[in-house]
């Protein structure tokens, strides 16, 4: 549930890969059904819209809605931004800290979403705090997430990604990112992201200390 720019813009540092025009149309497919879906459930609520509802909605097949997302929770949770966070934080210097590496890479593309995006990103936050079901699947992602940090930092460090401690720093630092978002929108949403995800990594960069 990390906030990155579209694949259509260009990537934050030199380096990562743009997405190809195939590509490019899966996503524009599912960013089609992911606004019909947010749109459906702000009118009518999560609970009450069917998967056949969405589809309609969004001028696609009930089938092409569920190869996209496998289960409704899906629409809301998987989206085309890890492999871009991924690509972010691979093209930052090999000795940049964790916790600065995914500030800058998080910062800047709060800085290039659109009203639509901004709004989008709310909606979705707000649904995974509002809603147990999909609350209840975002542990896979969590993990998934998790795994691709300890990865890019294995990488920096020449351990092993299963390093305790190169897992516990993964953890933490997306930890702290999902909680710079919650706390954004449960203080309304009106300022500015990029302070709040600032404040997050400053405290894990400080060592968790007062």
């Amino acid at each position: 549930m990390t906030p990155m720019p579209s694949a259509q813009k260009s990537a934050t540092r030199p380096g990562a890969p743009k997405a190809g025009l195939r590509e490019r149309k899966k996503i524009q497919t599912r960013q089609a059904i992911r606004r019909a879906a947010y749109r459906l459930f702000e009118e009518q609520g999560y609970d009450a819209t069917p998967v056949d509802r969405i589809a309609e909605a969004a001028d696609v097949s009930p089938s092409t809605v569920l190869r996209y997302f496998p289960a409704k929770e899906d629409i809301v949770l998987t989206d085309e931004y890890d492999a871009l966070l991924e690509a972010g934080l691979r093209a930052g210097p090999a000795g940049e800290p964790m916790t600065e590496s995914v500030r800058h890479v998080a910062v800047e593309a709060l800085r290039r979403l659109t009203a639509e995006e901004r709004g989008d990103l709310v909606q979705r936050i707000r649904l995974v705090r509002e809603v147990p079901a999909i609350r209840g699947r975002t542990a896979e992602n969590t993990a998934r997430d998790s795994a691709m940090i300890s990865a890019v930092l294995a990488e920096r460090t020449g351990r092993s990604p299963d390093d305790l401690e190169v897992r516990v720093i993964a953890t933490a630092v997306l930890a702290g990112l999902q909680e710079a978002l919650m706390h954004w929108v449960a203080d309304g949403a009106r300022d500015d992201l990029g302070p709040h995800v600032d404040r997050a990594m400053h405290v894990l960069a400080r060592g968790l200390t007062w």
